[in-house]
C-alpha cells in the first residue's frame, strides 16, 4: 500500500504565525517542510541550528526529512569564478543535512525571481483571496513589482524575495544579462556534477522545482518550464539523486502541459521524490491565473486525476499542500495560511483513501 508522507510547509516560530501545534492537528499531517532562514544564502547551515530546528519539530510529535529551499547562491547560477566555493559550502550543507536525517532538498535554479505574481489578494467572489497572475498588471521596470510584493506581504517575508537579495536588484540584473537558456542549463548541470556524489554518499535526494510561472519574464532565462525541460535536467546526471519538485501549479500554469503524465512518466522512474499539489484557475485566454483551493471544481487542473496519477506509480514519497487562499478571516503570508491549506490536505487524503479502496 502506498503511503503518502503528507506535510506542511513551515516558516519558523520567529516568523510564521501557524505553530506546531496546529499543523500536528491536521489529520494526517506527519512531516513539516522546513528551512532555516537566517542562514545568508551561500553559507554552510550550522549543525547547532538544523540540531534545534529537528528537536523543535520533534518535540510537536513531526517529522523534518525535507527541506525547502537551500537556496542557491547566484554567482552559481550566473557561473562566476567564485562558484566554486558555494558549491563547496552547498556540499558541506548537505552533509550536515543528512547527519540530521534529512532525505530530501527542494530548490530552484531561477534567476533573481523564485516566483512571480501581480497580486498577493486577488478578491473572490466568495470573499476570501488568493495570489494570482496578470500579464497586463506586470510593470516594466522589475522594482515596481518588487515593491509591491514588499508592501503587500502583511510585513512577512516571502520565499525567494529576501530583502538584502531584492537591495542589489540592479547589480543582479546586469550580472545576469549574458545568462541565456543554454548558459543556465550549463551552470546547472556543472552543479549538478560537483553535488550529486555528495548527495550520493549521503542518502539526500535534490528535488528541483518548477519556474513559476513557466514563461519567460523580464528576459531572463527559465530551464523547468515542462516535459521537456526535464528530460533534459534529467539527462544532466544520470542519477536518482538529480530529480523534481513536480509542483502541480507551477507545471499546470501553462495549459499544455499535461501534469497527470508528467506524473506517471517522472514519478514511475523515480525521479520525483517530492510533490506540490495545488490547483490554480485560469482567468481568460491569456491564461492569467489565480491560485485555487483545492476541489477540482473550482480550478483548472483536475486534482483526483493528479493524485490518480500518483496513486497508479505506487507513490511513497513527500507531499504537502501548496498555496492557498485566505480565508474565515486569516490575514498570515500571502498564499500560507493555516486554514486552506488543512483543508487542502483534508481533500487530498480523501481523494487518496478513496483511490486505496478503490483498487
Amino acid at each position: 500500500m502506498a503511503d503518502l508522507k503528507m506535510g506542511f510547509r513551515w516558516y519558523g516560530q520567529n516568523d510564521d504565525p501557524i505553530s506546531l501545534e496546529n499543523i500536528r492537528q491536521i489529520p494526517g499531517t506527519t512531516q513539516v517542510v522546513g528551512a532555516l532562514f537566517d542562514v545568508p544564502v551561500g553559507e554552510v547551515w550550522p549543525k547547532e541550528k538544523i540540531a534545534a530546528l529537528k528537536q523543535q519539530i520533534e518535540a510537536a510529535g513531526l517529522k523534518l526529512e525535507v527541506i525547502e529551499s537551500v537556496n542557491i547562491h547566484d554567482d552559481i547560477k550566473i557561473g562566476l569564478p567564485t562558484r566554486d566555493q558555494y558549491i563547496e559550502n552547498y556540499k558541506q550543507t548537505i552533509r550536515n543535512l543528512a547527519e540530521y536525517g534529512i532525505k530530501v532538498i527542494c530548490y530552484n535554479f531561477m534567476p533573481i525571481f523564485d516566483w512571480l505574481r501581480t497580486d498577493l489578494h486577488y478578491q473572490l467572489a466568495d470573499g476570501s483571496n488568493d495570489l494570482a497572475f496578470e500579464a497586463d498588471k506586470l510593470a516594466d521596470n522589475p522594482q515596481d513589482i518588487i515593491d509591491k510584493v514588499k508592501n503587500n506581504s502583511e510585513g512577512y517575508t516571502m520565499p525567494g524575495w529576501e530583502p538584502e537579495r531584492l537591495a542589489t536588484i540592479e547589480r543582479l540584473f546586469k550580472a545576469y544579462a549574458d545568462v541565456d537558456e543554454k548558459k543556465l542549463s550549463e551552470n546547472l548541470k556543472y552543479f549538478l556534477d560537483a553535488i550529486i556524489p555528495t548527495c550520493e554518499e549521503c542518502d539526500v535526494r535534490m528535488a528541483m522545482h518548477p519556474d513559476d510561472p513557466p514563461r519567460a519574464l523580464f528576459g531572463l532565462p527559465r530551464i523547468y518550464k515542462n516535459r521537456e525541460d526535464m528530460l533534459a535536467i534529467e539527462e544532466m546526471h544520470e542519477s536518482r539523486y538529480n530529480g523534481f519538485t513536480i509542483c502541480t501549479g507551477s507545471l499546470g500554469e501553462n495549459p499544455d502541459n499535461d501534469v497527470p503524465a508528467i506524473i506517471r512518466e517522472f514519478v514511475g522512474k523515480d525521479r520525483a521524490p517530492f510533490i506540490h499539489a495545488r490547483n490554480i484557475k485560469f482567468m481568460n485566454a491569456q491564461h492569467d491565473f489565480h491560485e485555487a483551493t483545492h476541489l477540482s471544481s473550482y480550478g483548472s487542473l483536475d486534482m483526483y486525476e493528479i493524485m490518480k496519477a500518483l496513486h497508479d506509480c505506487d507513490f511513497d514519497g513527500y507531499i504537502r499542500p501548496d498555496h492557498g487562499r485566505n480565508i474565515w478571516g486569516e490575514n498570515g503570508r500571502p498564499g500560507y495560511g493555516l486554514y486552506d491549506r488543512a483543508l487542502g490536505i483534508a481533500y487530498l487524503n480523501g481523494l487518496w483513501e478513496a483511490l486505496e479502496k478503490n483498487k
